[in-house]
C-alpha cells in the first residue's frame, strides 16, 4: 500500500491496514515523498512493515521524468515482499505498472479536480502531463476508487468515463461521544493547501465570538506559506493529540473548498461535536441534515454560521446529536468489509483495461 506522511492518506492508510490485518492481509507501507516522523514509522511499523523510497509525490514535481523511478520502486518492493495485491492511494503511480500484480488505485485527491474545485480552471499547460499519467494510471488499475460519490463525479467529469470506477467510502478509529464541552471553536487541516480555505477561516476567526483554534501546518513542501493573524494556530500537532483538543470544542468548522472526503469532520462527528461545513458537493452529500453549511468564498457567512452555534446551546447538542447519528454510516468494519471485497474483485477478476480500449 503506498502511502506519503504529508496528508490525511497517512490516517486513511493506517486505519485500513490495521482494519484489514483482523481478516489476515498483511500489509507493507511503501512510503513516496517527505520521510515521515518517527512517531510516523513507529506506528507504521506496529501494523505492519515500512519502505519508504526515494520516488516524490506527483503534486511536488514540475517534470514528469521524475517519477519514472515510481514502477522500478513498486516491482523491486513488491518482489521483496512477494505481495500479491498493489493499493495505490496515487493512480498516477499506477502507469507503467507493469509487474502483472492486481492493482486498487484510490483517488483521494488529485491537482486535475483541485484545479476545477479551487481555481475553477483546467489544468495550466506545464501541468497537462498530470492529467495524461493519471488517466493512464486510472486505466491500468483493476479496480479505481473514490472515497464519496461527489469525487467520483467529479472524476468523471475531469478524466472522462471511467469503467472500474467505485465508491468506498473512508472511516475513523476516533472513540465515541464526549460530553464535556468547551466554549472554543476548533478546526484542524493543511493550511497551505488553498482548497482547505485557511484564509478564508482566518478572516471570519475575526468576527467569532469565541476562541478559534486551528492545528496544522501553514508550509506546505513546495514552498506555499499561509500567514495567521486571527485564529489561535497551534501547529502541526500528532493526530492523537489534534484528536483531543477537537474532542473538547464545542463545535468544529472546515471551511474547504476541496475535498474528496473529509476526515476532519468524520472524526469529530464521531465525538458528537456540532459541525460547520462548508457548502460544498461532497459535505452535502455526507452531512446534509446534521450540519450547518456556509458559503466557503464568504467570511462573514462561515462566521454568521458559527456564531448561530456560539449563541444557541440546544442547536449545537442538536447537531452534535445529529452528526454522531450519521457518523455510524462510515465504520472501519463496514470500510473494512467493502475494502476487502474489493481486493477479492481485483485478483478473481482482473481487468487490464488500457487506453486504447
Amino acid at each position: 500500500m503506498s502511502v506519503d506522511a504529508i496528508g490525511g492518506v497517512w490516517r486513511y492508510a493506517m486505519d485500513l491496514a490495521g482494519a484489514v490485518r483482523t481478516a489476515g492481509v498483511e500489509t507493507v507501507f511503501v512510503g513516496f515523498g517527505p520521510a515521515p516522523s518517527e512517531q510516523q514509522r513507529r506506528e507504521a511499523e506496529r501494523i505492519g512493515m515500512l519502505e519508504w523510497t526515494n520516488a516524490p509525490l506527483d503534486w511536488t514535481v514540475a517534470d514528469e521524468e521524475e517519477l519514472d523511478i515510481v514502477p522500478d520502486r513498486l516491482a523491486e518492493l513488491s518482489i521483496k515482499h512477494s505481495a500479491e495485491l498493489l493499493q495505490l492511494n496515487l493512480p498516477s503511480q499506477a502507469a507503467s505498472c507493469g509487474n502483472g500484480l492486481p492493482v486498487v488505485a484510490v483517488s483521494h485527491s488529485c491537482v486535475v479536480t483541485w484545479f476545477e474545485a479551487v481555481r475553477a480552471s483546467a489544468l495550466p499547460p506545464e501541468w497537462l502531463w498530470q492529467k495524461r499519467r493519471n488517466r493512464q494510471g486510472l486505466d491500468r488499475a483493476d479496480v479505481v476508487l473514490a472515497p464519496s460519490r461527489s469525487h467520483a463525479a467529479a472524476l468523471a467529469r475531469c478524466y472522462g468515463p471511467i469503467g472500474n470506477l467505485s465508491v468506498v467510502y473512508n472511516a475513523s478509529r476516533q472513540s465515541g461521544y464526549v460530553e464535556a464541552r468547551e466554549n472554543f471553536v476548533f478546526a484542524a487541516g493543511r493550511w497551505w493547501d488553498e482548497g482547505k480555505n485557511g484564509a478564508v477561516l482566518d478572516r471570519a476567526a475575526a468576527a467569532i465570538h469565541w476562541p478559534v483554534v486551528i492545528a496544522g501546518s501553514c508550509d506546505g513542501p513546495s514552498g506555499q506559506r499561509l500567514t495567521i493573524e486571527h485564529a489561535d494556530h497551534r501547529g502541526e500537532l500528532a493526530h492523537d493529540d489534534t484528536m483531543a483538543l477537537m474532542s473538547r470544542a464545542a463545535i468544529v468548522v472546515s471551511p474547504s473548498i476541496y475535498e474528496p472526503f473529509g476526515l476532519a469532520a468524520l472524526e469529530a462527528a464521531r465525538s458528537g461535536t456540532a459541525l460547520v461545513l462548508a457548502d460544498i458537493p461532497t459535505y452535502r452529500e455526507l452531512w446534509d441534515g446534521a450540519a450547518l453549511f456556509a458559503d466557503p468564498a464568504d467570511p462573514g457567512a462561515l462566521a454568521a454560521a458559527v456564531n448561530r452555534l456560539v449563541d444557541d446551546a440546544r442547536l449545537r447538542a442538536e447537531l452534535g446529536r445529529r452528526a454522531r447519528l450519521r457518523s455510524r454510516r462510515f465504520t472501519i468494519e463496514a470500510q473494512r468489509n467493502a475494502m476487502l471485497d474489493v481486493y477479492r474483485q481485483a485478483v478473481r477478476e482482473p481487468r487490464r483495461m488500457t487506453a486504447a480500449e
